[in-house]
């Protein structure tokens, strides 16, 4: 939601500056038609206007080599450095923790900007904080458990002979990227787009696309009824934010 995202980067700004320190927001979707496909490439227009997201990826990495907020932190001397980052951050300890479903643990310190607008829109930073890294976590399990069905593995079968029949004898979507990624030298930008679209039409016409979307829908909702708990925090804490969003970037846009 960038309402959110908006107000959270207006948050860290004020904050820096409070500190001595520049920040400039950036947005939350800079790139947006930057996506993933993490069963198969499934979108035909989107694979002829990008191919496999190299003209994506270039945007994005000099985006980062021209950011602002990293040339200006760059060219701070280090002991700015470090306290521009303790501004950011917070200092140890630690004490906000939070663990996945999956049992790894994530820490972070109740000072520094960061933590200070998370409070400042959703309260209850420790809740947030777990809700958020329980609800983040979802997304790559719910992928996984997907990819492990025997439903997906078997809809790749006829996936892989419309791949073989157009001449790409790629066994999986995952051989398909591991392989065209590591290859030097990388495809002509023809090759990718080409590459691509057949690869989409294949995920249609064999019913890939289908059965994926499908079997993440079923695990999708399966997670969010296991961790329903922290599902409904994460969507009523952000609902409550959305009020004080409004009124910082409200505030924000009449003082610019």
């Amino acid at each position: 939601m960038s309402l959110l995202h908006d107000a959270g980067e207006i948050l860290l700004r004020d904050c820096m500056e409070r500190k001595g320190f520049a920040y400039q927001p950036v947005k939350e979707n800079p790139v947006p038609d930057a996506r993933e496909f993490p069963y198969v490439l499934d979108d035909v227009a989107w694979a002829r206007k990008h191919g496999y997201g190299s003209d994506i990826q270039h945007e994005l990495s000099e985006m980062k080599r021209t950011d602002a907020n990293q040339r200006y932190f760059r060219g701070l001397p280090s002991e700015r450095r470090a306290a521009a980052l303790t501004a950011a951050n917070g200092s140890r300890p630690l004490t906000v923790t939070a663990r996945t479903p999956d049992g790894m643990v994530y820490q972070r310190s109740p000072e520094g900007c960061q933590s200070e607008a998370d409070t400042t829109l959703y309260g209850n930073l420790h809740e947030w904080f777990q809700a958020k890294v329980t609800v983040d976590a979802l997304t790559a399990i719910r992928q996984g458990k997907v990819i492990a069905d025997r439903r997906f593995t078997e809809a790749v079968e006829p996936w892989a002979a419309c791949m073989r029949a157009a001449g790409h004898p790629y066994p999986s979507p995952i051989d398909l990227r591991k392989q065209t990624s590591s290859r030097r030298p990388p495809l002509s930008r023809s090759e990718e787009i080409s590459l691509a679209v057949t690869e989409a039409q294949c995920a249609h016409t064999s019913g890939l696309a289908k059965t994926a979307r499908e079997l993440d829908l079923r695990y999708g909702r399966r997670l969010e009824r296991q961790y329903q708990s922290a599902v409904r925090t994460y969507q009523e804490l952000r609902l409550n934010a959305l009020a004080r969003a409004r009124e910082l970037t409200r505030n924000a846009g009449t003082s610019s």
